[in-house]
């Protein structure tokens, strides 16, 4: 499967063997894909063993009621978006939250649990690394741990009951009492948990019962290796790759080249609008609206390899933020990538946020509030006349810390202290 969410342990599997610990990957065998990729292959060591086993998955249902293709992908969040206003897409939602929890691969835990509590009456395995969402991959690893005493990582890619979108399942009450029930059997059960940022709540790293380790995402240097030869675009483009969905809309980017527009001559006949990844309809309509249609260009989905491409071609990467109530602790994993390919960042979020941490330790780019178009609108207007000059470079530093491989040197130093 492409997309963000599988660079972390793609990599992580790449590397961790020179810190003396060899991956034993269990997934499904036939799971929902909503991105494919299959160059991603290549990333994967030669020699990996491998453990598949079939998984039952509602998204057909899903698509039945809602009137999707058969063979229609369904993207992470578009469950949430501004089509889905429909009285069979509420009860989509409705039914996502309340009876499939911890989400909707649940359907694979009691027959994964019992295949590896088996597997490991079979085979010597010195420690267990579950990684979510989907959370039902951590229900696995708890209840499998119950049967085995064996060390076990949970690695929180997202947070759980403090996603973003979590305010949007419709929950019952019993529903919300069993996904907080679930989360708190898992952070206090596991040897070490591991989170990706600085800002997750109290509630999150009090229930561990050891401090939580942070061990962000990161770029792997050998996706930008032999990039000299890179020209960039023509246009000032700014450009976004991954999902937009409905609160990743940022009307004040819309708002701020429209004024931009009027007030600097050839501004937008240069302005180039790159959208890379699904979109949401309100995003669309919000270009129409300010007269910037004409600047945008979709490009679709694409391979990782690809999109690593665009990122090192464009003029200027585009980093909005969820504007949702957890918003400071979101650090998106293309953010790292956007590091390694050196462009300079714009992004539109908390000023005060873990994003915003990491841009500014690494010198990447320039941040605004949400509503900030003054300061949005400064931060543009600097890279647009350093575009003009042929001059709009950024000198990163400190980037080090999140290349993959520095980061499964963490992953391993973790798990030799569970191990011991």
């Amino acid at each position: 499967m492409g997309g963000g969410g599988v660079q972390r342990w793609l990599k992580m599997t790449k590397y961790i063997r020179e810190f003396g610990w060899e991956p034993v990957i269990f997934t499904p065998e036939n799971g929902e894909i909503s991105l494919l990729d299959e160059e991603l292959i290549k990333e994967i060591p030669e020699g990996i063993q491998e453990i598949r086993t079939q998984i039952w998955e509602p998204f057909g249902i899903y698509k039945k009621i809602t009137g999707k293709k058969k063979d229609e992908k369904i993207a992470p969040g578009t469950t949430f978006n501004s089509e889905g206003s429909s009285l069979m897409q509420k009860l989509a939602v409705f039914v996502r939250g309340n009876l499939f929890i911890p989400d909707a691969r649940k359907f694979w835990i009691k027959p994964a649990s019992k295949f590896l509590i088996n597997y490991l009456k079979e085979n010597k395995i010195d420690a267990i690394i579950s990684t979510g969402p989907p959370h039902s991959t951590h229900i696995i690893a708890l209840n499998t741990i119950k049967k085995n005493n064996i060390p076990w990582i949970a690695d929180f890619r997202d947070p759980w009951t403090d996603i973003d979108f979590y305010h949007k399942l419709k929950l019952t009450k019993w529903a919300d009492n069993k996904h907080h029930r679930l989360e708190k059997e898992v952070l206090q059960k596991a040897s070490k948990v591991v989170k990706i940022s600085w800002s997750w709540g109290d509630y999150f790293d009090n229930t561990c019962h050891t401090n939580p380790a942070i061990i962000t995402n990161g770029y792997d240097p050998a996706d930008f290796q032999d990039t000299e030869q890179i020209n960039l675009d023509n246009k000032f483009s700014l450009t976004h790759i991954g999902s937009l969905n409905e609160d990743r809309n940022p009307f004040a980017l819309w708002q701020a080249l429209k004024e931009l527009g009027k007030e600097i001559e050839g501004f937008t006949s240069n302005l180039e609008i790159q959208f890379i990844g699904q979109v949401d309809a309100s995003a669309i309509s919000s270009l129409k609206e300010k007269g910037l249609i004409n600047n945008l260009r979709e490009l679709g989905s694409m391979n990782h390899k690809n999109a690593i491409e665009k990122m090192l071609t464009s003029q200027v990467l585009l980093l909005l933020l969820n504007d949702t109530p957890n918003v400071k602790l979101v650090v998106p994993g293309k953010l790292y990538e956007y590091i390694g390919a050196k462009r300079p960042v714009i992004c539109i979020g908390a000023t005060d946020g873990d994003a915003a941490k990491v841009i500014k330790d690494t010198n990447a780019g320039k941040i605004s509030g949400f509503d900030d178009i003054t300061t949005l609108k400064e931060n543009i207007l600097t890279y647009y006349q350093l575009y003009l000059k042929k001059e709009l470079s950024i000198s990163s530093e400190g980037y080090e810390k999140y290349s993959r491989k520095f980061l499964a040197g963490q992953i391993a130093e973790e798990l030799n202290k569970i191990s011991k």
